[in-house]
């Protein structure tokens, strides 16, 4: 069984460090900091653009692992360049996610993330919030190796999602025949 007090580190330590390209991206990235406060992960959210605070960028994410982070989460929106700038600069995984700030609508920046050149990794998430949450919870699952208590908290999530979609099913599930909705059987 884990120890209270390494659990008590994910608790209180952040091990998830987020970076935004810019205060206008906060709305999208709640989709992360909200799954991740449901499961009590501690977390740094911090701003800093690829093209307007490069040399900020580079330090932030060549001193990620240092200050004890195990996963680097970034949003931008546009061409997106602050994944992958921060890709560059560590070994440690990185998730974007494409923000639809644009006038495509996230469009440019997820193709933006997804076409890294080989050796410079960004796992891409979807445009906008949803890809917010994913991000958080492959975040938690990269964490999960190390954390077991995580790993029990995450197979209880899915299971939740599972039996939501159960439920809901029995109430929305009908047979259909022409000229009439008959009851499920």
């Amino acid at each position: 069984m884990e120890s209270d007090s390494k659990m008590s580190l994910l608790n209180e330590t952040p091990r998830i460090l987020i970076v935004v390209g810019s205060e206008t991206d906060h709305d999208v990235i709640s989709g992360a900091t909200d799954t991740l406060e449901s499961f009590s992960v501690a977390y740094r959210l911090t701003i800093s653009s690829a093209h307007r605070t490069p040399d900020r960028t580079i330090q932030i994410a060549r001193n990620a692992e240092k200050d004890g982070f195990k996963v680097i989460i970034a949003a931008a929106g546009w061409s997106a360049g602050l994944p992958g700038a921060i890709a560059a600069e560590t070994i440690l995984p990185v998730i974007g996610i494409p923000v639809p700030s644009s006038v495509l609508l996230g469009m440019d920046a997820m193709l933006s993330m997804v076409q890294m050149p080989p050796g410079v990794p960004v796992a891409t998430m979807a445009v906008g919030k949803g890809g917010a949450k994913n991000a958080a919870l492959l975040a938690l699952q990269i964490l999960a190796i190390e954390f077991t208590e995580l790993k029990t908290r995450l197979l209880e999530y899915k299971k939740t999602l599972a039996q939501k979609v159960i439920k809901t099913s029995e109430k929305l599930e009908y047979n259909y025949s022409p000229g009439k909705q008959v009851p499920k059987s």
